[in-house]
Formats: structure tokens, sequence, C-alpha cells
């Protein structure tokens, strides 16, 4: 037998394509129907506690360093003394947004939320607009 050199074998894997299109349309098909079940049993709650809805405690500062605490206002040297005594009819698990003028500087900012935090709350959030 005689081989010609410069014939080269040739791999057709147009079959091999096919096998995997059906096999991958049977996966599509098939998986959306697999249901996976866990049975867990939850343990059971007391009826008799609600839980009460707190209100959030709303701090807003302005360019003018204005500081507004729900319907309240101070200024930012009144404020740093005054939201102490102020958080003493507040409840402390309440959750607190401050929201800030955007051409105020950091330290203005963090120095009412070290202020919040001192108070005691322990939620606090800055809100940003989104």
């Amino acid at each position: 037998m005689i081989y010609d050199w410069e014939d080269k074998p040739e791999l057709n894997i147009t079959p091999l394509v096919d096998v995997m299109l059906v096999l991958l349309a049977i996966l599509m098909v098939i998986a959306p129907n697999i249901i996976y079940e866990e049975n867990i049993k939850l343990p059971q709650g007391s009826m008799s506690k609600q839980l009460s809805k707190i209100s959030p405690v709303h701090i807003s500062i302005d360019k003018n360093l204005n500081i507004k605490i729900n319907k309240d206002n101070y200024s930012l040297h009144e404020f740093m003394d005054n939201f102490f005594l102020y958080s003493q009819k507040l409840d402390l698990k309440a959750t607190v947004l401050i929201s800030a003028d955007k051409t105020l500087e950091y330290g203005v900012v963090m120095s009412v939320l070290a202020a919040v935090k001192q108070a005691g709350f322990s939620e606090v959030s800055l809100a940003t607009n989104g």
C-alpha cells in the first residue's frame, strides 16, 4: 500500500456538534421541570408577642449648617449639645436616616454621625440620591 503524504486525514465534527445540540435541547426542556424539595421543620413562634413599628428618626443638614431632626430645627453647634437630650425621648432601636447637602464638608457630616452614635443609636444610614 502506497500512502500519499500530501493527503491529510480530515476530522468531521458535524455529527459531534449535532449530538451536543440535541443534548443541550433536552437539558433545556427538562431543567425547568426539576423540583428540589427539602422538608424543613420550623419552630413555633409565640402568638402573643407582636412586633411594634418603630418610626425612624430623620436628620437633614442643609448647606447653611441648619439641622432638622424630624420637625425640630437646630444649628450645627446647638445640635451637638442638644441631640443627646433629644434622644432621651426616642427609642434607641429606631433607625436614624441622615441626609446632607452634597456641598457640605465630610467632617460636618461625620460630626453629626458621631453625635448620633454617642447618643446610643446603632442603626444609622446615610441617605443618597439614587
